[in-house]
């Protein structure tokens, strides 16, 4: 096992390779002979030098149409199962990755950790806002406290959708994983969206579903069609 002070340049490569390509860090410890608290601490050199240079260099974006969405995961534990004694000791409980990616290019454009709640979709809109160059089409899932943070950082110079997603509800489709999506219910909230890209996972779009003429919502059944299941990433 070697430190990361004496890790070469061409291993710390390999190490952040078997990262991305979705390797645990066990398994990288396996592959690469590099020790866990090692790579542990390369991580957070890395992330911090990405983080530092995507602050910097993703400015006047001239993106078009930008999809928002959140993500759920958890520290240490989950939330519901976080006691006192946990508290006292860890920093554990859900936590969200919310992200802004340019539905074109699929470039993400701004991303922030944090519960899924008001302020921070108050500080994530308000980044995505001061990133964009020009006037775009906005897509959010129906989570309400994007209404008031989408109205506060663009004012009326938006066009703003929702995409409400429809799940079919069953305790045993959604004690340990989301239930089956079922359909979605777009709303106009803002200015004059194009229902053709009023998406948040990339799909084919009919003449025929996009907003109905004189209303501001539609209901497409059966659009998703299939379970969404995010990976659990341990050390």
């Amino acid at each position: 096992m070697v430190s990361i002070n004496r890790l070469p340049n061409q291993k710390r490569a390999e190490v952040i390779r078997c990262i991305v390509e979705g390797n645990s860090i066990r398994s990288t410890v396996r592959i690469t002979g590099v020790a866990k608290n090692t790579i542990a601490r390369l991580l957070l050199e890395v992330g911090n030098l990405c983080a530092s240079y995507e602050d910097r260099e993703l400015r006047n974006i001239k993106s078009k149409h930008i999809q928002c969405d959140e993500i759920w995961s958890f520290v240490y534990a989950r939330q519901k199962n976080v006691t006192p004694e946990i508290s006292e000791k860890h920093q554990a409980g859900d936590i969200w990755t919310w992200t802004a990616i340019d539905a074109d290019t699929k470039l993400a454009v701004s991303w922030m950790l944090g519960g899924r709640d008001g302020i921070t979709a108050k500080h994530f809109i308000e980044d995505l806002a001061g990133r964009l160059a020009s006037r775009v089409q906005l897509t959010t899932d129906g989570l309400k406290v994007y209404l008031n943070a989408v109205e506060d950082a663009f004012g009326a110079d938006i066009d703003y959708a929702m995409l409400h997603k429809i799940y079919a509800n069953t305790q045993e489709e959604t004690r340990y994983s989301p239930a089956e999506c079922i359909g979605c219910e777009r709303k106009r909230m803002m200015g004059n969206p194009d229902p053709d890209h009023i998406l948040l996972i990339p799909m084919k779009v009919g003449t025929d579903s996009g907003l109905i003429p004189g209303s501001d919502s539609d209901v497409i059944p059966g659009v998703f069609g299939a379970k969404r299941r995010w990976p659990s990433y341990r050390a």
